[in-house]
């Protein structure tokens, strides 16, 4: 698997507007649903921004759409009762949800089945937003390693997740979980090497049993 620089960044948008859109989601948790209807058209073109991110190298025949992957990943917004803390929080449990749906749907598609030999993956140390990874086989094999590191390091977990599937730079996964950028970069590194030695591990093992 080669992780390659993602030019899908989260657009920051002027003070004034997160400021808006924190104060619309924080009002939306406390059950106004007339803030939502507010907020939707103001998060909509960012949601889509950050889908297409998701979608650039899916399969060309796959039938899940930038589209589908909004609404489904709206749907589920919606749906889920969350405190806001501000923008930076709405965006990165976006960026979770996108990836349950795309691994959901890689498994209903039955892609889950590995060929073997070891996935050959790149982890920039460099301040660069890594793209999605081929689909299928090495998407569900970057899921199983998060969802490993998470059990021992949930943060880190979390940093990858929202670098590599979210497209978030370091400054906005510092504001989503509430650290420094210096803490978020020293982490990725120390993550993308946990997640190499994972994968490469995984694929030797499954080259053995094959």
């Amino acid at each position: 698997m080669i992780l390659h620089k993602n030019r899908h960044t989260i657009k920051r948008m002027p003070t004034s507007a997160s400021h808006r859109i924190t104060g619309l989601l924080q009002a939306w948790s406390q059950g106004d649903d007339a803030a939502l209807a507010e907020l939707t058209p103001l998060v909509y073109a960012e949601l889509r921004k950050l889908a297409r991110g998701y979608m650039r190298r899916e399969r060309r025949d796959t039938t899940l759409q930038t589209t589908g992957l909004v609404n489904e990943c709206y749907l589920r917004l919606v749906d889920t009762r969350v405190a806001w803390q501000n923008r930076a929080h709405f965006f990165a449990l976006s960026g979770r949800l996108m990836r349950r749906i795309l691994v959901d749907f890689a498994r209903s598609r039955q892609y889950a089945k590995r060929g073997g030999g070891a996935p050959h993956v790149m982890l920039s140390s460099k301040n660069e937003q890594p793209s999605m990874p081929e689909p299928g086989r090495d998407l569900l094999a970057l899921d199983d390693a998060l969802s490993a590191l998470a059990t021992v390091d949930e943060r880190k977990s979390r940093i990858v997740e929202l670098r590599f599937f979210g497209g978030f730079s370091n400054d906005d996964i510092a504001e989503a979980l509430g650290v420094s950028a210096k803490t978020v970069m020293r982490e990725w590194q120390v993550a993308r090497v946990w997640l190499f030695r994972e994968l490469t591990n995984t694929g030797r093992e499954e080259a053995t049993q094959g």
